[in-house]
């Protein structure tokens, strides 16, 4: 074959992957679900399209052109975080072509050039095509409006390869998130230099709105150097992709000996303590488990950090997405992918009677100690002034409670191994789980709609006080809903342990 007929078999063969799937069955309900929060999303995006068109049109300072350009570092920023829920790199699907008489070469390019194409860039032709019917088409004409929406193309698919590179790069090491703090730091310059003062904004604004302000003059330098900016992320993303495929391919298994620490201390605990050693080792010893803790911890303080010292998520709503968000971040980042890990031994675990339920109460118990890390590093915004502690402390008390028990629901749906190590070329690329895609938006937007609903009938103290006793009422009976789950699971664990061996 021909690299054209290569690029239309495995473009076509990824558009089936989702219903190839072996979690496909579970997976359809919760889907349906995904995509009707997705229409509301765009509904909402088209909503933002009318508003940013009014103000363009009503604005006397800046042009339509010019005030949509200004706007583009919020929108590329966004776009840009949106894809870690949705995108995966090419060298994350790769494994299972690099064994058929196809060049990995050809494998890898297809698949970034299928990250260039895929739809997803053009989510944001929902905010960008309302607005140029509303603002652009009769002010600027046909050709122009269609060159509007070719250089913001281009750009969207730029940042899909800038993505991309980020994604790889930090896999290797957490280290390489400076790259992309420079970046962006470099970019917002104008507001960093004039901190706290609305010139600085201005600033910001008007030097990004300069794009649109050549383009109404026709100068061809905007289209050669989003094109070039984008030839250059394409290439370098695609050289990214050969050379970790590579490594990991030849990479050679390498056994250090070095003192293991016994954790003697937990064996006081009983079998409590003994999966706790083997959930801690788990942690310590295996790479992805270990880096997303890491990632976790490191989150959190970043957060924590920007609080502290900035006053932009001040205010009562702020405060209390940003306390609910830091706790969950452990569980979105740890707990989501219980029973994922364990798919690489799942047989042993099956040895025993109730293994899997006494491996699932030390989870709940180590997960819930972890907390105590956030709890440490919110801690300055009370000293602070800007939280109160009895906030801090129903969060945290709720997010163990209620939280881990919808967030512990997954371990009934989660069918897909999850590697333990290999970082690039794991045999099931992605996590195509919709029904822990669903559970993921309750976890994350759930707590804040109750928040909302608690603080228009009663006052903060009050609702801090009830979601704190519905966090007891879920930790006073975690034996109970463990047990729950535990029994479902057993009544579905050979289907389970299919699943899980299938995708090792």
């Amino acid at each position: 074959m021909n690299r054209y007929q290569i690029f239309k078999v495995l473009r076509h063969h990824r558009k089936l992957a989702d219903r190839r799937a072996l979690n496909y069955e579970q997976n359809r309900a919760a889907k349906y679900i995904v995509w009707f929060s997705m229409s509301f999303g765009f509904l909402y995006m088209l909503f933002l399209a009318v508003m940013l068109s009014l103000i363009a049109n009503n604005s006397r300072g800046t042009t339509p052109l010019e005030f949509c350009f200004g706007l583009a570092p919020f929108l590329l920023l966004l776009d840009f975080a949106s894809r870690f829920m949705a995108q995966q790199t090419p060298a994350q699907i790769v494994k299972p072509y690099y064994l058929l008489p196809l060049s990995r070469y050809d494998c890898i390019d297809t698949f970034v050039a299928t990250s260039i194409l895929t739809r997803y860039n053009f989510t944001w032709f929902v905010i960008l095509v309302p607005f140029t019917l509303m603002s652009l088409v009769f002010s600027y004409g046909v050709w122009m409006s269609l060159a509007f929406l070719l250089v913001w193309w281009l750009l969207i698919a730029a940042n899909s390869q800038w993505y991309l590179i980020v994604k790889t790069l930090t896999t290797d090491t957490l280290w390489w998130w400076l790259m992309p703090v420079g970046v962006y730091g470099t970019m917002a310059l104008p507001i960093l230099l004039k901190w706290g003062k609305l010139k600085g904004w201005e600033d910001f604004f008007d030097l990004y709105a300069t794009i649109g302000t050549l383009m109404e003059r026709g100068n061809i330098l905007i289209y050669i150097g989003v094109i070039a900016l984008l030839v250059v992320l394409t290439l370098i993303n695609r050289r990214l992709q050969y050379t970790h495929v590579r490594s990991e391919l030849l990479r050679k298994e390498t056994v250090k000996t070095h003192n293991v620490s016994q954790m003697k201390y937990l064996d006081r605990y009983g079998e409590i303590g003994m999966y706790a050693k083997m959930e801690l080792r788990l942690l310590m010893r295996n790479k992805n488990p270990r880096k997303g803790l890491i990632t976790a911890f490191f989150m959190v303080a970043v957060f924590s950090m920007v609080i502290v010292f900035t006053d932009i998520y001040d205010g009562d709503y702020y405060s209390s997405f940003w306390c609910i968000y830091g706790y969950l971040i452990f569980g979105g980042m740890t707990v989501m992918q219980v029973m994922s890990y364990e798919g690489n031994y799942i047989d042993c675990l099956l040895t025993h009677k109730e293994n899997i339920l006494m491996l699932l109460r030390t989870k709940y118990y180590i997960y819930s100690t972890l907390l105590l890390w956030p709890f440490l590093l919110m801690l300055p915004q009370v000293i602070a002034g800007k939280w109160s502690l009895l906030m801090l402390i129903a969060y945290g008390v709720f997010t163990a409670g209620f939280q881990y028990f919808t967030i512990f629901q997954l371990t009934i749906y989660n069918k897909q191994t999850m590697p333990l190590n290999t970082k690039f070329t794991g045999k099931a690329g992605i996590n195509g789980n919709y029904i822990q895609m669903l559970v993921s938006f309750g976890v994350y937007l759930g707590p804040m709609l109750i928040i909302s609903l608690l603080q228009l009938i009663c006052s903060s103290t009050v609702s801090y006080i009830i979601m704190m006793l519905i966090g007891v009422v879920f930790i006073a009976l975690h034996k109970v809903w463990l047990r729950n789950i535990y029994n479902r699971w057993m009544k579905r664990r050979y289907a389970n342990m299919a699943a899980l061996r299938a995708s090792r």
